[in-house]
């Protein structure tokens, strides 16, 4: 896991979506990046965010 687990907004910015889009999927359970519950916010490891995205040109 990196040092610094990434918010919701900066997923969503790294991507280029809307970061409803991101609680649509966690919500549906659909996909996207793995995350975690930090409290109340959903957060990121960058680290699997761009692993996600890796496995989504293949």
């Amino acid at each position: 896991m990196s040092a610094r687990l990434w918010s919701a907004q900066e997923t969503a910015d790294f991507l280029g979506i809307a970061v409803s889009t991101l609680y649509y999927w966690s919500y549906r359970g659909e996909g996207g990046p793995r995350l975690y519950r930090v409290g109340r916010n959903l957060r990121y490891d960058p680290a699997d965010v761009q692993a996600w995205l890796d496995e989504q040109a293949a």
